[in-house]
């Protein structure tokens, strides 16, 4: 499994804007194939700033949900409301095992 963290910086008066691409982003990417999980969350402590966290199968659904119509989208979106993406890392994982 791969995991993949990334953290998104919102200019100030665009958050509703970019929540309104990273839902639509979340929402079809969560729809492919290899995607386990993807989602976002404000920030508590500073609310401009977002966390993603997403987990795919493999390499291969990775790299295929990087040639979507619906990514290519997101990144005008996020382009054109000066979304600034600070940090963007990919992890091998196990599967993992609930701590509860």
């Amino acid at each position: 499994m791969l995991i993949v963290i990334g953290k998104a910086t919102v200019a100030d008066g665009a958050i509703d804007a970019a929540r309104e691409a990273f839902t639509k982003m979340v929402t079809a990417s969560n729809a492919e194939a290899g995607c386990i999980s993807y989602a976002y969350a404000l920030d508590v402590l500073a609310p401009s700033v977002m966390h993603i966290v997403e987990k795919w199968q493999d390499d291969a659904a990775l790299t295929a949900h990087f040639q979507t119509p619906h990514m290519s989208e997101f990144q005008a979106a996020i382009a054109s409301l000066d979304v600034k993406v600070s940090e963007v890392m990919k992890y091998q994982a196990d599967e993992g095992r609930s701590l509860i």
